[in-house]
């Protein structure tokens, strides 16, 4: 239209017909689609939406910050606690393997004793089956007079 338009003598003008024009641009107004006036309402109001995106990066920088400094402080809690089970578990054994040397020991002295009884029954059992089998009684004072 602006091409086919009649030039202003003298001039860069031209002159259009502002009817046909003006039902043209109603025309492409129609076409374009309603995420135009969606961008141009983005556009106007971009700095504001910079800014909001901005406060909340930051806000999610701040809360990732903390989330990370509570889990490195759960994990020294962690690493205390594993130290110090451990320190536990080391003095259980220790107290475990006491226990069980004295236990051992007493079992030892009263097995000794034990076994001095039994070899002293023993004899005695083995002196009256000597008595009995005939053995004189100087053979039975003279096995005393040696013990």
């Amino acid at each position: 239209m602006v091409k086919e338009s009649r030039a202003v003598p003298l001039s860069a003008s031209c002159v259009v017909h502002r009817g046909e024009l003006l039902g043209l641009l109603d025309e492409i107004n129609e076409a374009l689609p309603s995420d135009f006036t969606s961008a141009q309402k983005l556009l106007a109001h971009r700095e504001e939406i910079i800014e909001e995106g901005r406060q909340s990066a930051e806000k999610l920088i701040a809360h990732a910050r903390e989330e990370v400094a509570r889990m490195v402080e759960q994990t020294a809690i962690v690493a205390a606690a594993r130290e110090e089970a451990g320190r536990l578990v080391d003095e259980a054994h220790a107290q475990v393997e006491k226990e069980r040397a004295e236990v051992d020991a007493y079992i030892d002295s009263r097995l000794a004793t034990l076994e001095v009884i039994l070899n002293k029954t023993l004899e005695a059992v083995n002196r009256g089956r000597e008595r009995l089998a005939g053995a004189s009684d100087k053979d039975v004072l003279s096995q005393l007079a040696d013990e």
